[in-house]
């Protein structure tokens, strides 16, 4: 079942202290790739790592699959960086999982972090850990929307990875909506999303998404409205290549005389588009650039 992309998805390079995110994948393969880079990020922005797999996935497995991904993983385990455990391990010596104890327990592991010198903590959880404790899933649902104190001082990072073919879509949905974050399922991908706004776009627009990216940009600036108004948000792109920059000031320019277009994204991308001529565009808003935020 395809999971919904709306106002809470972001891709995993985005994320940072401070956020909880649902995460999800349908592959066994595919199922690496999100926490390698979740790693990966923690690992060169000075975090803790806590990576929580499957149960059923020995350690040592473990970390080849995140090494696969993020060649720092092994060193990083040797000199304590990142940490590979489980939830029993989590919870130990209380053999049964409470959320109280969830929450004391990372509560402590992250205030050990920032006594340890680490930024903060961030952990990943494969959620096949409530099949392994034997876990009922209402009790699960209540602390994914109950564990707001942790993230509050924004010192702590947290994403429960759910299996989809492991979870009902009840359940997948209500866990989806109950987290402030939703993940897109691979990190370089790109994903569309219409609002009431305008469109958004998500992740990567790359050689790979290119023509995602063309396609979703060209059909929304040829709609139909009644005022003429677009608002075109890639404040949650990742990454904007040169390619798909130059296409994008390309549709910009057909579009001026029809359409007066509001563009939201960060100021390196804002940089990138004024250089490529967007902003002499009189019918194109542009947030300023880094060079002229000042």
């Amino acid at each position: 079942m395809p999971v919904a992309v709306d106002a809470h998805t972001r891709a995993v390079e985005a994320m940072g202290l401070g956020d909880h995110a649902f995460a999800h994948y349908g592959d066994d393969d595919v199922r690496w790739e999100v926490p390698a880079a979740f790693t990966q990020l923690g690992l060169a922005r000075g975090d803790k790592v806590i990576a929580m797999a499957d149960p059923a996935v020995p350690h040592a497995q473990v970390l080849e699959r995140l090494a696969t991904w993020s060649p720092a993983a092994e060193e990083a385990v040797s000199r304590g960086h990142l940490e590979i455990t489980s939830m029993r391990a989590l919870i130990h010596p209380q053999r049964r999982f409470t959320a109280q104890r969830q929450i004391s327990r990372l509560r402590e592991e992250t205030v050990r972090a920032r006594r340890e010198g680490y930024t903060g903590l961030r952990s990943v959880i494969d959620m096949a850990w409530v099949g392994d404790l034997d876990m009922d899933v209402e009790g699960v649902m209540h602390r994914e929307t109950h564990a707001d104190a942790l993230f509050t001082d924004r010192h702590y990072a947290e994403i429960c990875t759910y299996d989809r073919r492991r979870f009902t879509p009840k359940v997948l949905e209500a866990m989806r909506v109950g987290h402030p974050v939703v993940l897109l399922e691979r990190p370089g991908e790109l994903a569309v999303h219409h609002s009431v706004n305008g469109l958004h776009l998500i992740g990567d627009a790359d050689l790979a998404t290119a023509a995602r990216f063309q396609a979703a940009v060209r059909e929304a600036l040829t709609g139909a409205t009644g005022d003429g108004f677009l608002q075109l948000d890639l404040s949650r792109v990742c990454f904007l290549s040169m390619t798909c920059a130059r296409a994008l000031v390309h549709l910009l320019t057909d579009a001026a005389e029809h359409r007066r277009v509001e563009v939201h994204c960060s100021p390196f991308h804002a940089r990138l588009l004024h250089k490529l001529g967007a902003g002499s565009l009189t019918q194109v808003a542009l947030p300023p650039s880094e060079g002229r935020a000042r």
